[in-house]
């Protein structure tokens, strides 16, 4: 197989700790720089087929968002009483009716 030189550019610091780890490893610089992109590669790749359904999905959900029509402009209004009472025995349901204590987001 015919061999393609690469050239790479990096600091003096980064050039010196990836001959160390090279010679470490038993490997000249090249070799063990092919050998970590390659690791690289695969593991990336062996993502991409892990997660290739779920980006499908999310993309077929966003077409379908996309394809919706605009949310009406729904203005705020206030509380009729009777919704007022609804929320307040809600309230009274989840906290007890005496709601003496802060709750959280609430003032005492």
């Amino acid at each position: 197989m015919a061999r393609t030189r690469i050239s790479i550019s990096l600091e003096q610091e980064q050039a010196e700790r990836i001959r160390q780890h090279a010679e470490r490893a038993g490997m000249d610089v090249s070799a063990y720089l092919v050998h970590a992109a390659t690791r690289q590669m695969a593991e990336t790749e062996a993502i991409e087929d892990q997660f290739s359904g779920l980006d499908a999905l999310i993309a077929e959900a966003e077409a379908e968002a996309e394809a919706l029509p605009p949310e009406p402009d729904v203005k705020a209004r206030e509380l009729t009483e009777q919704e007022r009472r609804d929320v307040e025995a809600a309230l009274n349901l989840v906290y007890g009716e005496d709601r003496s204590t802060a709750r959280p987001g609430h003032a005492a």
